[in-house]
């Protein structure tokens, strides 16, 4: 009987490790899908029927309007987005309240509100879509390694795990330094060249560490580069 269980334990753990993995995954990536979602109706919305100024479209777009808003409103900021957190339910908060606009110029028969909620609708939805974008893709494609490393697989202290973030981040940090600041950040430059190169010596210093095996030192090294990481980001959001 002792055994059956035993057996029955291990199963189960199996079962859940591809899940557990997706979760992770799922956890390290900059994405919200109902977000991704929400845009089919927006660029009907957008693109044909307020240019068009399709009022009776626009009305009956309402109900797509309320079930793709709602799944926003509901859906969890992965992990890797949570210092996104407070600008994320702001946009939320806006995006509802937009969502009632809309609801209310419909049932008023009112079109040049209609137009306006629209109007702002696209908006409000254009507003999430910059809180989770990242200002870099090169330097977000790193932090989905950096996040893993410094969330999971230090705190577990799963060494081999710790080493293959670490070859990670050394290949990343290559891409990285080879990416160039998009237009929009060229004010940016000066100082982000210098965090770059700071994030680099962290990330140089990380793989020595990891080698030696040493928690104390691997603890350090991980510890740097999270901070590195930061810096160059805060450089770009600010």
């Amino acid at each position: 009987m002792r055994s059956r269980h035993v057996l029955l334990s291990v199963l189960l753990i199996l079962i859940s490790l591809p899940a557990l993995a997706f979760q992770h995954d799922s956890e390290a990536k900059s994405e919200v899908p109902v977000l991704s979602d929400f845009h089919e109706v927006i660029f009907v919305i957008w693109h044909e029927a307020w240019p068009a100024k399709d009022h009776a479209k626009l009305r009956s777009l309402l109900p797509e309007i309320e079930k793709g808003a709602a799944a926003v409103a509901a859906a969890p900021l992965p992990g890797i987005l949570h210092h996104k957190q407070a600008g994320w339910d702001e946009g939320v908060k806006a995006l509802k309240n937009t969502v009632e606009e809309y609801r209310n110029a419909v049932k008023a028969g009112n079109n040049e509100a209609l137009m306006a909620a629209a109007e702002k609708l696209h908006a409000n939805y254009e507003r999430l879509v910059r809180v989770i974008r990242p200002p870099m893709k090169e330097l977000e494609n790193f932090h989905s390694s950096l996040y893993m490393l410094y969330h999971h697989h230090l705190p577990a202290y799963d060494l081999a795990k710790i080493k293959a973030s670490s070859a990670e981040l050394k290949q990343k940090m290559t891409v990285l330094d080879a990416a160039k600041l998009p237009d929009r950040l060229s004010a940016k430059k000066q100082a982000f060249d210098k965090a770059r190169q700071d994030l680099a010596t962290a990330v140089a210093a990380l793989q020595p560490a990891v080698e030696s095996g040493d928690k104390a030192k691997v603890t350090k090294a991980v510890e740097e580069v999270h901070t590195r990481y930061e810096a160059a980001q805060d450089v770009l959001a600010n």
